[in-house]
């Protein structure tokens, strides 16, 4: 006899257990941190009564945790379903309600239909079984690079004219989400936020650190953004680069190799072991190819299933 009830926020713990048992069932280690749940729990947007379930078994175990998350006011809807190893019967049942609730989402939002996107670890087959089960097909990759500092990393030299600035101002933080939101547009999943819903987001997740958002100017002019936070400290004691972007015009001037050497040499500094970032394998630039000639190699890979609904 299953149970299903809403996820409530002091359910992290009992969550991050379950999401732990699971990734390392399929790639050897746990992927996400107690705080990475948490903070799922609290996303900006994300209903507890109705965009989350938790299915328990009749001693109170904990056995499955699904959800839904609209991106934004778009039609785009992430999704999840992550059932307990050796756990049969679930999946169905579950995927049908994660669907049906991306359905909700997007209509409520104005929209006649839903993109609906599911990340599945590449080795996790029986998982792209169910993606394929359920309609999905496979839409793009992310690979998670990473480069290892062994020491001191000598700062790179800034392009004449080149500025950097702190996000710890509002004005340097307004700058930079509008080169980020304009850098992005071609990108694979991209949703305009404005600033407001922009920030909230990043203020709601504990790994936020506005002083690693580094705001480039060329000539006084806004031209890149690379955004750092904590996300892989507890677990990796890795910086992280969750976002590199560099306006139109004023790309294929070295800016996006300056910034992430840039940030190899602050991560450096702090103590960190190494830098991790995720690349669209079919991004609109070469991104790809940038990180591996800057050194970093491939540690992971992430297909993004999609369907429309």
């Amino acid at each position: 006899m299953y149970a299903f009830s809403r996820p409530r926020a002091e359910d992290a713990a009992v969550i991050h257990e379950l999401v732990a048992a699971y990734d390392t069932a399929v790639i050897g280690r746990p992927d996400m941190t107690l705080d990475d749940i948490a903070d799922e729990l609290v996303e900006p947007g994300f209903d507890l009564g109705k965009d989350g379930w938790l299915v328990r078994d009749a001693d109170g175990t904990l056995l499955a945790w699904a959800w839904a998350c609209a991106n934004g006011d778009s039609d785009k809807v992430d999704i999840e379903v992550i059932v307990r190893p050796g756990v049969e019967g679930l999946h169905g049942e579950l995927w049908d309600a994660v669907t049906t609730r991306a359905r909700e989402l997007a209509a409520e939002r104005g929209h006649d239909g839903v993109t609906a996107d599911i990340g599945v670890y590449r080795p996790d087959h029986a998982k792209q079984a169910l993606a394929k089960e359920h309609g999905f097909e496979p839409a793009t990759s992310f690979h998670r690079m990473r480069i290892d500092h062994d020491g001191p990393v000598e700062p790179p030299a800034p392009p004449a004219g080149l500025t950097l600035h702190s996000g710890e101002s509002d004005e340097v933080r307004r700058e930079g989400h509008r080169v980020h939101q304009e850098g992005f547009a071609q990108h694979f999943g991209f949703v305009k936020l404005d600033y407001d819903q922009w920030h909230e987001r990043r203020q709601a997740m504990s790994t936020t650190d506005w002083s690693q958002l580094t705001l480039a100017r060329l000539d006084g002019r806004p031209a890149a953004v690379l955004i750092g936070n904590n996300q892989f400290v507890v677990d990796e004691d890795c910086g992280y680069v969750a976002t590199l972007a560099v306006l139109p015009e004023f790309r294929g001037r070295g800016l996006g190799r300056f910034l992430l050497r840039h940030a190899f040499a602050a991560d450096a500094a702090r103590g960190r072991k190494g830098t991790i970032l995720h690349v669209d394998s079919n991004n609109t630039t070469p991104a790809l190819g940038l990180y591996e000639s800057a050194g970093m190699r491939q540690v992971l890979a992430i297909d993004v299933w999609r369907r429309r609904l």
